[in-house]
């Protein structure tokens, strides 16, 4: 897994192409004061036993304490890597942990899945604002 984290002072997109015909109708999104992940999801990360998922969810909480925030934007990214996981279980795993994060009291969403979206972002000028991670 690679994941990209971003604090950002605002992150909003507008839905532009649709990549996975099967993806359900998506919405524009705007958000202010928020940890964004993008998450590279690869093979080996989804297979039985293995500890990216733990190991996401992990940085995400340590990063989030550091900005004394719990909002969280997962954004899935398969542009880290060469090898990428099947779109339905790099999915899964991301819903898993929104699921896990919300059940520990995170506010918590996901950028639509299966579409390219146009961004706007404005990050901060901090070291903790832009860490890269591979696990």
């Amino acid at each position: 897994m690679r994941v990209l984290f971003w604090y950002c002072d605002k992150f909003s997109w507008v839905p532009a192409m649709k990549t996975i015909d099967t993806a359900p109708e998506a919405e524009e999104g705007n958000y202010q004061e928020i940890l964004l992940a993008f998450v590279h999801v690869e093979p080996k990360d989804v297979i039985e036993g293995s500890s990216a998922e733990k190991k996401l969810l992990k940085n995400i909480k340590w990063l989030a304490k550091k900005w004394d925030n719990k909002k969280v934007i997962l954004h899935s990214f398969t542009h880290l890597g060469e090898e990428k996981a099947d779109a339905g279980e790099a999915l899964d795993l991301l819903n898993r942990v929104e699921i896990r994060l919300k059940n520990v009291d995170y506010d918590v969403l996901q950028t639509p899945y299966g579409y390219f979206l146009d961004i706007d972002m404005k990050a901060k000028g901090h070291p903790l604002a832009r860490i890269y991670k591979e696990f």
